[in-house]
């Protein structure tokens, strides 16, 4: 499974950005798929996560009610809506694929990874 991570800029605070996550998976409904990110000298944290059909998604406190992950099996991709944004979001933006259908939050569970796609918040 590859996976491309794209749509990643600069945006001002307050402001929207949305990042897409194409996979290469056939057929891409067996996979559950994350969004973590990683910010300069912090550890990677989990955003969010879709199941397998969309219709069950988990976030971090930190972004909960300002992200919306969203997919489309039928074309291979995954979105992160992000509005609000905040300079603390700031952080290179990775998708990841994993076996289990269900969402989760734990990196050690995701197989496949995508090679980021970097998002600066200004304020």
């Amino acid at each position: 499974v590859q996976l491309q991570a794209s749509g990643g800029g600069l945006v001002q605070a307050g402001g929207s950005l949305r990042v897409s996550c194409a996979a290469s998976a056939r057929p891409f409904s067996r996979f559950a798929v994350g969004w973590f990110r990683q910010a300069p000298a912090k550890e990677r944290e989990f955003v969010a996560a879709v199941n397998w059909s969309g219709g069950d998604a988990i976030y971090a406190d930190s972004v909960k009610g300002r992200f919306t992950i969203s997919r489309e099996n039928a074309k291979n991709m995954v979105y992160l809506q992000m509005n609000s944004l905040k300079p603390e979001d700031t952080a290179v933006y990775y998708c990841a694929a994993t076996g289990e259908l269900s969402a989760s939050s734990r990196a050690n569970l995701y197989d496949y990874w995508g090679q980021g796609t970097l998002v600066t918040v200004s304020s």
